[in-house]
């Protein structure tokens, strides 16, 4: 998948593995270079999805759209569709089959 970032300060912090374990700590920075990596070699959501212990799940209330990636708990990578027009389903809810394109919003805790 295409992955951009919410803001350039982000991606900053995140396109760099000496500031993922500077700003995140050695463990956890190597948590998230993995997972970041788990998203762009996936084609899809979808496939993103069937990686095991990535946890991926669609949030909902104020972050209804936003995708959940586990990193190790209790810290999430939070996604957004990157498309132009969101790929859905008929029912109206996100097609994870049809995107490709992804943006990081934040490393959250979301429980």
């Amino acid at each position: 998948m295409q992955i951009s970032f919410r803001n350039s300060k982000l991606g900053k912090v995140l396109n760099s593995e000496r500031q993922l374990l500077v700003v995140y700590g050695q463990d956890n920075g190597r948590r998230i270079a993995r997972r970041l990596q788990n998203i762009a070699d996936a084609a899809t959501l979808e496939e993103l999805s069937r990686l095991p212990h990535t946890r991926v799940h669609q949030l909902t209330g104020d972050r209804d759209e936003q995708i959940s990636v586990d990193v190790r708990h209790p810290y999430c990578l939070i996604l957004a569709c990157d498309h132009d027009e969101t790929p859905r389903k008929p029912d109206g809810g996100l097609d994870w089959a049809r995107i490709t394109k992804v943006q990081v919003i934040e490393i959250a805790d979301t429980h």
